[in-house]
């Protein structure tokens, strides 16, 4: 028996039944070759598991690291620390996928071209992307449970594509702004996390759009990214954040993406279905913290006016933001090429 240590065991063995979620235990009796985390020094010893593809996603056999559920706990609290995290020497993952796609744009996305031939290259750089940054992702899982403190690696890269830090810091901006400068200032913030005109916004039109904003990132930058690396470890991570990036860079409908970023638009749809539903439900339990806040209408607004949002994902978060804080969002917006007739969302 050895007393006061936390037990992170992985998978089913002939030594004993071990689970794939970490333990508290005050007094447990180790089986041989279990991962053990003592008070102050870390021992990391091979463990035979035969967990599910999708806790893993590693090689079967010699595995070394941590349980990918404490790498994503782990990752959401250095995140919240030291989130927008950059290194001089290195870019940004993101910024990576971001300048692949563009070069691909460039390429491929040409006026002269019909749409159907349009469309098809498009869902080849989505092809190409997804398989790149998915292979990337598999070779930093490999990592993490070949090498005994791999497992750093993927912890700060998880912790780069994660963006909750950096969210409430944005609006955190936009609110000091509106309280400290006015209308003018808070515009220039709000510049920074919305694509509409900020020109035409007052104060509360400002307020609102930061609101949109928040529930919208909240979203696609925490909930998506955090149960894509749930269920596939970092290839599902990093696999999501291409396709999420993909979208904000391609998945307009305007004439020079309607075909060309359809691909990328619908799939950034469907991998973030269930997400959007769950960051709708996170929010309406945080407003049972917030003393102003309505946790009931939030649910019934987002379970109202969900469908009236023009896309199929958005308006569950900010259904359930509007109820929670008796506002109404989205509705008609002008952006500076379009203006965009929206029905309102919450009362």
């Amino acid at each position: 028996m050895i007393p006061g240590c936390l037990v992170i065991a992985s998978g089913r063995s002939r030594e004993g039944l071990n689970i794939g979620f970490p333990i508290l235990s005050v007094s447990v009796q180790i089986p041989p070759r279990t991962f053990l985390v003592k008070a102050f020094s870390l021992t990391l010893r091979p463990v035979r598991t035969r967990l599910p593809f999708m806790f893993v996603f590693g090689l079967p056999g010699s595995v070394r690291g941590f349980d990918p559920l404490f790498l994503v706990l782990a990752a959401l609290a250095l995140e919240a620390v030291a989130g927008g995290l950059r290194f001089p020497s290195a870019p940004h993952p993101v910024g990576i996928i971001g300048s692949l796609v563009a070069v691909f744009d460039r390429w491929l996305n040409r006026e002269s071209s019909s749409e159907g031939v349009r469309f098809a290259f498009g869902g080849m750089v989505v092809l190409i992307v997804v398989t790149a940054c998915g292979g990337i992702g598999w070779g930093v899982g490999w990592l993490t449970r070949a090498q005994p403190f791999g497992w750093g690696i993927e912890l700060v890269l998880a912790a780069l594509l994660i963006s909750q830090r950096s969210l409430h810091g944005h609006v955190r901006a936009v609110a000091d702004a509106l309280e400290n400068g006015g209308a003018e200032e808070g515009r220039m913030a709000v510049a920074h996390i919305v694509g509409r005109d900020p020109a035409s916004l007052d104060c509360h039109g400002i307020a609102r759009a930061s609101i949109e904003s928040c529930a919208e990132n909240f979203s696609d930058g925490v909930v998506a990214p955090v149960f894509w690396y749930v269920l596939f470890g970092m290839p599902g991570l990093l696999a999501y954040k291409a396709v999420n990036t993909m979208d904000s860079m391609i998945g307009y409908r305007t004439p020079r993406y309607r075909a060309f970023g359809k691909a990328a638009a619908r799939l950034d749809d469907l991998l973030n279905l269930i997400p959007a539903r769950l960051a709708g439900l996170l929010i309406s339990l945080a407003a049972l913290a917030a003393p102003s806040a309505h946790p009931a209408e939030a649910v019934r607004t987002m379970l109202r006016d969900a469908s009236r949002h023009r896309s199929v994902n958005a308006g569950w978060p900010e259904g359930a933001m509007a109820g929670s804080l008796g506002l109404a969002l989205a509705g008609p917006r002008s952006y500076p090429n379009a203006v965009a007739e929206d029905s309102w969302i919450g009362d």
